[in-house]
């Protein structure tokens, strides 16, 4: 399921507006922010080589104040946003755990500045499937915003959608509902009903029943946040194209394939005019227009546009990612469906090999498509080798009894 929103923080906007404070003077910081304006600019225009450069100045300029600087440690937060965003998960975590400590040892270690970091943190274990160790640090974020904040205030709105975010990954449904109607619960009572940050939390609540089955609470939910986007941002953002895609992720399991693909296009337009055509948000809807297809009998249509989404996955996260996994699934399972077991097969294969090294022994998606291995032999009459996969994704699922498989981002 796709733009399921989380509020992860990139942590470089709002804290140059403290960037004057802990007793440097003006002259001391003047480059440090410099180069931090640069870098955020650089990263909102997805310019990452840029944005890397002017963060390290900024790192250096931060160090001039002191090694251990609240700055240095903003700095650091900052570039392991930066690559986040283009994947490279191994050095984000690295200087996101140098930001912690640094914030620790400046603030404290129930500061806000803290909770950023760790949140940070959780959001590259997230990525990864390590879902034991994201759960810990948002559960201290969220006690860390509520102590200081109080358990009415936005941000706490905030934590607790990233905790139901990750409960929708781990297939843990009631949790998820139960914390996104919270976070909605303060966000209506802070903004109103109608204010464009609550969106979010009514889309991903929409999603979340859409997987649930109910269907008729899922299309009110995302009809609501398409309207509150629609009013507050204009029919043409980026924002306002992910909620059209969850619905056309609706109708494609509803079976409404026409309204599917009139919403799936209208969404598609949009990404391709605001964000280019090799965006990730182009690739998510390619392959819900591409699911729409397929079930509608158009495999060569569905084949063409999951092939697109392939490309720009690989183009923008390497070979290797999750998410080229899922796409490559997909073009397996359309191969399959014209007889083409030998093309399929190799498909599902490369998709398992990169699920075998991005996520833990037994996690959900390898599981998934484990069965789909299976279920592919079977089909092309190789039933002891369909037997023998079944047996390990059984035993898998025997290690984690209380999994529940649950559609990802394509």
């Amino acid at each position: 399921m796709a733009y399921l929103a989380s509020i992860f923080s990139t942590l470089i906007a709002a804290v140059l507006l403290t960037a004057q404070v802990s007793g440097a003077a003006p002259a001391d910081t003047l480059a440090w922010t410099d180069n931090m304006k640069a870098a955020q600019r650089a990263l909102n225009e997805s310019r990452y080589a840029d944005a890397e450069r002017f963060l390290r100045v900024a790192i250096k300029e931060a160090q001039k104040i002191g090694p251990e600087d609240w700055r240095v440690g903003v700095s650091l937060s900052s570039l392991a946003a930066v690559f986040f965003s283009q994947a490279k998960y191994v050095e984000a975590e690295d200087f996101h755990r140098k930001a912690v400590t640094i914030f620790e040892k400046s603030f404290g270690s129930e500061h806000l500045r803290v909770a950023e970091s760790l949140t940070g943190l959780a959001m590259i274990y997230q990525m990864q499937g390590k879902y034991k160790e994201t759960e810990p640090l948002l559960d201290r974020t969220l006690a860390i915003k509520e102590k200081t904040l109080g358990p009415e205030h936005p941000d706490v709105a905030n934590s607790l959608s990233n905790l139901g975010t990750l409960y929708y990954f781990q297939g843990r449904f009631e949790e998820a509902e139960r914390v996104f109607q919270r976070a909605l619960t303060i966000l209506e009572r802070v903004y109103g009903r109608e204010h464009v940050l609550v969106a979010n939390t009514v889309n991903n609540l929409g999603i979340l029943y859409s997987v649930e089955g109910k269907g008729d609470e899922a299309e009110l939910l995302l009809k609501r946040a398409l309207r509150i986007r629609e009013a507050a941002l204009g029919a043409r953002h980026a924002e306002v194209a992910s909620t059209l895609d969850n619905l056309g992720a609706l109708y494609n399991s509803q079976g409404k394939l026409a309204e599917a693909e009139r919403v799936l296009k209208r969404a598609l337009a949009i990404q391709e005019k605001s964000q280019g055509t090799d965006h990730p948000d182009v690739a998510i809807t390619l392959g819900h227009l591409g699911a729409t297809y397929e079930a509608g009998g158009k495999l060569d249509q569905a084949e063409r546009l999951i092939e697109q989404s392939l490309t720009i996955w690989e183009s923008r996260f390497g070979p290797d990612d999750v998410r080229v996994a899922k796409a490559l699934s997909s073009l397996a399972r359309i191969n399959a469906a014209e007889g083409k077991y030998a093309q399929a097969e190799s498909l599902l294969l490369r998709a398992l090999a990169i699920l075998e090294k991005r996520r833990e022994p037994g996690a959900p998606e390898l599981i998934a498509e484990l069965d789909n291995y299976a279920a592919l032999l079977r089909k092309a009459g190789r039933e002891p080798e369909a037997s023998q996969i079944e047996a390990r994704a059984r035993a898998m699922r025997t290690d984690r009894p209380n999994a529940r498989l649950t559609e990802g981002s394509q």
